[in-house]
């Protein structure tokens, strides 16, 4: 079997960081410097972003591929901490449709979370079509119905939003967000699907305030996509082998906060 592991020997100085990095032991240090072992690669690419003299090359994570980094940025810790505690949740959007490039630059940023070994596996769809939007809120609304009138345990907490939508006809499931991103994966990749969904959606709702955008996560629309509600599986129109793992709400802000709201008292327990 052909080795995935190329080394230039004359960059090579054996410092046996690749291997010491590699988190599947793909690499060991021989008489001639890093070797592969023949063992699974989940192509995270530590081996070859950690070289320092760009000696060594993975054909699963390319050195063509990576980006070098003359100085690694780092954040003030005050700065840092203020950017983070600003993150609001978005629900109140301005009228105004979200250029394409946009949510490219947010998704391809996003598409950068870590997963759980280096598994990856999200597809997304983008709903921006105002009508499918309502309809998405108008079916979300009569799955919470049916709960309701079948005494589930969430009525208490369905109960008002149907009432203000039937009273009102506010968008109270999508916020009147222009855009609903849509994270999916493969049915057979549950439960990581989801728990990859969250790490990349969050990735997402941290930098979308640096293009000016506001997020809000779809808690409504999810749960009721993953109870299998037909009438929203059809109005989505999945792959019948695909199942929706998350949603985000994203648009720009109609308004902007002024302070940073606090939190519940820390509670950490050591031992």
């Amino acid at each position: 079997m052909d080795s995935i592991i190329q080394v230039d020997q004359e960059r090579c100085i054996r410092c046996s960081y690749c291997a010491d990095v590699c988190p599947t032991d793909v690499i060991h240090m021989g008489k001639h410097g890093p070797e592969d072992t023949g063992n699974h690669c989940i192509a995270c690419g530590h081996c070859v972003a950690v070289c320092p003299r760009e000696a060594l090359n993975n054909l699963k994570a390319p050195l063509s591929n990576q980006v070098s980094i003359e100085k690694m940025p780092v954040l003030d810790e005050k700065i840092a901490a203020t950017f983070l505690r600003a993150r609001r949740s978005i629900r109140r959007y301005k009228p105004v449709a979200v250029p394409k490039e946009k949510i490219m630059q947010l998704l391809n940023i996003a598409r950068m979370a870590p997963t759980g070994g280096n598994s990856q596996g999200l597809a997304y769809y983008i709903i921006e079509n105002p009508d499918t939007l309502k309809a998405i809120t108008a079916a979300t609304i009569d799955w919470m119905e049916d709960l309701i009138k079948n005494t589930s345990p969430m009525t208490p907490y369905f109960t008002g939003v149907v009432s203000k939508y039937r009273k009102t006809d506010q968008d109270v499931i999508l916020r009147g967000a222009p855009c609903l991103i849509i994270a999916i994966a493969p049915k057979n990749f549950l439960p990581r699907g989801r728990d990859n969904t969250h790490f990349s959606l969050a990735y997402a709702e941290l930098y979308a305030p640096t293009i000016e955008l506001g997020t809000c996560w779809a808690g409504f629309f999810e749960a009721c996509a993953l109870s299998g509600y037909q009438p929203l599986l059809d109005l989505l129109k999945l792959p019948t082998d695909m199942t929706v793992t998350g949603g985000l709400m994203v648009g720009y802000p109609k308004y902007t906060y002024k302070r940073l709201v606090d939190r519940k008292p820390l509670q950490i327990i050591w031992q």
